[in-house]
């Protein structure tokens, strides 16, 4: 039996509380699950947070606030504005390892639109997604990745429609992976506003599997 702990830190308690939730969806998680994994006692946490629903709205707060530092990190580790796009779309992937992860995952989401007070914070998270990807999108096409043209806040609002849809479509046809699957749509949606130079034949567009 793991000793328990006497102290942890908020940020302990938040990463014990995400591996916990990978695990159970709304309906199961305990609070005692979550200290289990956190190797504290249940007691110490509610003194911290007062109930499960006030931890798991702090952390959605935390998650909605973490939306710029994590388009910064991918920025950093890619070489170019549409490469950090498809490593967002890939961090996206991450809901879905297997159809009972994206379920619980989409478990969770439902409270997110249903309760005034996370989807607030869905929403703080969404928006500044939506500005993060227009902004790649015009980074994109000033460094010729993109075409001139292109209407980067349209594009931007299909780009990140089509990868929550993607996953959706996936979860009804289970071919292949998450990623895989988003990858040809994201690719779909994109190759029109390539340079032509740049445009990839169709047939390698279609190398994620058959629907």
């Amino acid at each position: 039996m793991r000793e328990r702990r006497q102290k942890v830190s908020d940020d302990e308690v938040f990463a014990a509380a995400q591996r916990a939730m990978t695990r159970r969806g709304p309906h199961e998680l305990t609070l005692g699950d979550i200290a289990a994994e956190a190797g504290v006692t249940p007691g110490l946490l509610v003194q911290r947070f007062g109930s499960k629903r006030e931890l798991l709205l702090t952390l959605s707060a935390r998650f909605a606030r973490s939306t710029r530092p994590l388009f910064a990190e991918l920025r950093a580790a890619h070489s170019s504005p549409l490469a950090t796009v498809r490593a967002y779309a890939a961090c996206m992937a991450d809901l879905a390892p297997t159809p009972e992860a994206l379920l619980r995952n989409l478990a969770y989401l439902q409270i997110d639109l249903t309760d005034a007070a996370f989807r607030t914070h869905l929403v703080e998270s969404a928006r500044a997604t939506r500005k993060e990807i227009e902004a790649l999108l015009r980074a994109a096409a000033a460094a010729g990745e993109l075409r001139q043209d292109v209407d980067a806040r349209s594009l931007a609002r299909l780009v990140e429609t089509v990868i929550g849809g993607s996953l959706m479509s996936w979860a009804c046809y289970r071919h292949g992976t998450a990623i895989e699957w988003i990858r040809r749509d994201l690719e779909a949606v994109l190759a029109p506003h390539l340079p032509r130079a740049r445009r990839a034949p169709v047939t390698a567009l279609r190398k994620g599997g058959t629907r």
